[in-house]
């Protein structure tokens, strides 16, 4: 079977930023991601998460088709619920040099039991 268009360009996926638009202020940048999956490392089943990602841009911002490909490029990934978030967490981080970055995701129910992870700059929890 040959390999879909969509299936290629999510094996592929990079991060990329773009140019800050208006570095002279601070500004809140609010991403989310209802249609996050990737696989339990333990059983293999699916895990589906709502990703919210917040920040302020320092000199970059996220482009966002790219943030949505590499985001879909977890779907095949054995992976916690704590390390694809900081996972996520990290690779943004790195990007963009933020002023500001908080992921959480907020995974689906699944045992009967509801995680939501939190990863934050300034690493205060509330």
């Amino acid at each position: 079977m040959q390999e879909k268009y969509g299936e290629s360009l999510i094996k592929n996926a990079k991060l990329e930023s773009w140019a800050n638009p208006s570095p002279e202020r601070d500004y809140l940048i609010e991403i989310s991601y209802p249609e996050f999956t990737c696989l339990c490392p333990r059983s293999g089943y699916p895990d589906f998460a709502t990703i919210r990602i917040s920040y302020i841009p320092n000199e970059k911002i996220v482009e966002l088709r790219s943030l949505k490909l590499w985001l879909n490029s977890f779907r095949e990934v054995h992976i916690s619920h704590e390390d694809a978030t900081n996972r996520i967490y990290k690779a943004l981080y790195e990007l963009l040099n933020p002023k500001f970055l908080k992921v959480v995701s907020d995974f689906n129910p699944r045992g009967n039991v509801h995680t939501i992870i939190t990863v934050r700059s300034d690493q205060q929890y509330s």
